[in-house]
């Protein structure tokens, strides 16, 4: 099983940025996928999840104004998309294979993760 992800961004204050999670390995729709972030010198803060069957997509409400999940069947890729980006976005994105859609700041949680994408949000 493999997660792949996009690589490394730079954008500027107010700028969008669009992350991808390409899966491999196993039958694409068997696990949500959570995007999970984590800040220099934070612990992993989940954003929420989407379940790549119906594209359905769970917000964190801290995120909900900025943030939107889609996922393509065809390519077996999930992506995320951040808006309105500001320098406390700065962190490094990853995907993950949630089994049970539940959602965790807890690495263990997770079946597999993605490298992880640095995003940098600087003018």
């Amino acid at each position: 099983v493999q997660l792949v992800q996009s690589g490394a961004e730079l954008r500027n204050p107010g700028a969008s940025v669009k992350v991808s999670c390409k899966a491999s390995g196993y039958t694409f729709t068997r696990y949500y996928i959570d995007w999970v972030r984590q800040a220099p010198g934070q612990g992993l803060e989940w954003m929420g999840r989407i379940d790549p069957e119906d594209g359905g997509p769970d917000y964190v409400q801290k995120f909900q104004s900025r943030v939107t999940f889609t996922s393509d069947t065809s390519t077996n890729t999930v992506y995320v998309e951040l808006s309105s980006l500001r320098s406390e976005d700065t962190a490094v994105y990853y995907c993950a294979a949630d089994e049970y859609g539940l959602g965790s700041t807890l690495r263990q949680k997770y079946e597999y993760w993605g490298q992880g994408t640095q995003v940098t949000v600087s003018s």
